[in-house]
């Protein structure tokens, strides 16, 4: 398992304006609707910051008339009061018919902001080098694209307007509660200066947990990933105890940092309504003193107290906001993280261009050497050339460097110095994309995706006819093995294509290779994995798709290889012995020792 028991400690935000600055670059894209989310939000918040002094006015009106119907003077004017009440009512629908055509706008906004996202991520990770993820647990990269994108999306969908609405409510309501009453305001407003200190402490110790459980959800994602893919050698091993007590671990930092981090988000609402409560008391009780003086109405006391908790609510609104948007941030800074990592270059200088530069596979390795890490390097001076058509097998002992020499090729990692040359031009004189076209390659760990077989051999050459395919598959001997399975061609393999046996996984990617047509062909331990009987088969097909093209051949079972036209024999990052199976043979060295190792016991 790559999760040891010692994280890496977290941290907090490195740079939370620059990541909330990144995301609303993203936002100004849809700067109109931005707008129309605004317009909407603020007048359906201004129709609602109305309504109650409107409506005050009928309470007042009611209650004049209950005081003249008493004193014998009067009686209660219903039809005013119903104009009133008729127009309240229209003016909250406007507000709620507002409202709704706000959410709508940002909801859509959100949702694309979340699928550009998604984009660039998947983009970015085609410019991204090899080293990058065979450094780290997939489950950490799938982590951010979905439950980071989900995180932030949610949360903006939900802060943008609540900032919106809740600022033009604080000051459409200090408004209103000005015209009512200024010292009434002025007892209200004690409460500010208690609820902003009460928010901040809040946000601070909120910030760095919910910041500690973005990361561990990312970290459990990957140990998930991980155990569910291994599943057989957790089994075979015995090792369930160990990896259920690492989750354990795991788990229990995600719970507690996503427990404390709810519990003082939820602490929220109870301080701010005790706060509140307090600006109840103090404005009942003035309310009172200023209605007995004649100072105010009944129905201005009643539209206040409205006020008041207008204004209290907004303010606990914006609390919740700051914890979203602390979630948020800390969502989106490991988003930009991602999409600020180090990327190949694509694109060559002056770049060689194969459509025009017919591939003819001469392939030269001049001084090579390499290290994953500079301080430790495993290739130390490799240099070989091998001329168009010529079949090259590479061996040697486990770690010698033999498939990080076909990673070279290929540009899934450059040499620190030296060059490798194809058709006389320095592989990295090639675009990436390019270079690579020019090769096929079947892998030891197959790669198969959920679909049909015919859809995963096409997967080679998508412009193939179904006979191309089908041809290709019986040049692997795979022919009649699909011809027995439910479906045939169209068998549908799922996520992990365990529903067809190892061997026949790598005779549908050697199918697949043979369709690509490739002028350079790299088989990494190809047929490791079928038995004997059908290695042969695959021997005399790849021995026919191998005429007329450099085939580099990575093998440990070196009877596959006794035909090849030069064998590299490599020890710790260096060629010791090249030439053919019979010339290696008969200088009775390193390659022989190799040889005759494998087959002592026969013999």
């Amino acid at each position: 398992m790559k999760h040891g028991g010692a994280m890496v400690p977290p941290q907090k935000s490195k740079d939370f304006m620059g990541s909330v600055k990144k995301l609303l670059a993203y936002v100004a894209r849809f700067k109109i609707q931005i707008v129309l989310v605004i317009v909407f939000a603020v007048a359906s918040t201004i129709f609602n910051v109305v309504g109650p002094k409107i409506l005050g006015k009928a309470t007042t009106g009611l209650a004049e008339g209950v005081m003249a119907k008493i004193q014998g003077t009067g009686g209660i004017d219903f039809t005013y009061i119903g104009r009133i009440l008729i127009f309240v009512l229209a003016i909250y629908c406007m507000s709620s018919v507002f409202n709704f055509i706000q959410g709508m706008i940002m909801t859509g906004v959100t949702q694309k902001v979340c699928y550009q996202l998604r984009r660039d991520i998947s983009e970015k990770i085609n410019r991204m080098p090899m080293k990058y993820f065979e450094s780290r647990p997939y489950g950490e990269v799938l982590s951010r694209i979905t439950n980071d994108v989900d995180t932030l999306g949610q949360s903006l969908n939900q802060s943008i307007t609540q900032i919106i609405t809740s600022v033009t409510t604080l000051i459409g309501v200090l408004v209103m509660m000005l015209s009512i009453s200024p010292l009434m305001t002025l007892i209200a407003l004690v409460i500010l200066p208690v609820s902003a200190w009460l928010v901040s402490v809040t946000v601070r110790k909120s910030q760095k947990f919910f910041i500690k459980q973005q990361e561990y959800l990312g970290h459990i994602n990957g140990q998930v990933e991980e155990t569910f893919g291994g599943q057989n050698v957790i089994k075979l091993f015995g090792k369930e105890e160990e990896t259920l007590a690492e989750f354990n671990n795991t788990n229990k930092v995600l719970y507690e940092s996503a427990w404390k981090s709810q519990f003082f988000s939820g602490m929220m609402h109870p301080i701010m309504m005790f706060v509140g409560n307090l600006g109840y008391a103090g404005v009942a009780l003035s309310g009172g003193l200023l209605a007995a003086r004649g100072s105010i109405t009944v129905g201005d006391i009643q539209a206040f107290v409205q006020y008041v908790k207008n204004f209290t609510q907004p303010i606990q609104q914006i609390a919740q906001v700051t914890n979203q948007v602390q979630s948020m941030a800390a969502a989106a800074e490991r988003v930009f993280e991602f999409l600020k990592e180090y990327e190949e270059e694509q694109f060559a200088a002056n770049a060689v261009d194969i459509t025009t530069h017919s591939i003819d596979g001469a392939v030269e390795f001049n001084h090579v050497k390499f290290g994953y890490n500079d301080d430790n390097i495993i290739i130390h001076d490799f240099s070989a050339k091998v001329a168009p058509g010529q079949k090259v097998a590479i061996v040697g002992p486990t770690g010698a460097g033999k498939t990080t020499m076909v990673k070279l090729l290929m540009r899934f990692y450059d040499v620190n110095s030296g060059e490798i040359r194809l058709d006389g031009h320095n592989v990295q004189d090639y675009n990436r994309c390019d270079l690579r076209s020019a090769f096929g390659m079947v892998l030891q760990d197959t790669w198969l995706f959920k679909g049909t077989i015919m859809e995963n051999v096409r997967y080679g050459r998508l412009d193939a006819t179904d006979e191309e395919v089908i041809a290709a598959c019986k040049a692997a001997h795979a022919d009649k093995f699909i011809r027995t399975l439910p479906g045939g061609y169209n068998m549908e393999l799922n996520e992990d294509a365990s529903n067809v046996s190892q061997g026949q996984k790598q005779l549908l990617t050697i199918a697949r290779a043979i369709l690509a047509d490739n002028r350079v062909i790299i088989l990494d331990e190809a047929t490791s994995s079928v038995d004997t009987r059908t290695e042969e088969q695959i021997q005399n097909a790849m021995d026919n798709l191998m005429k007329g093209r450099t085939s580099f051949i990575i093998a440990h079972r070196l009877s596959t290889i006794k035909n090849a036209d030069i064998i590299l024999v490599m020890r710790d990052g260096d060629i010791v012995e090249q030439g053919n199976h019979d010339e290696l043979i008969e200088k009775n060295g390193f390659y022989a020792q190799l040889y005759n190792s494998q087959f002592e016991q026969v013999s």
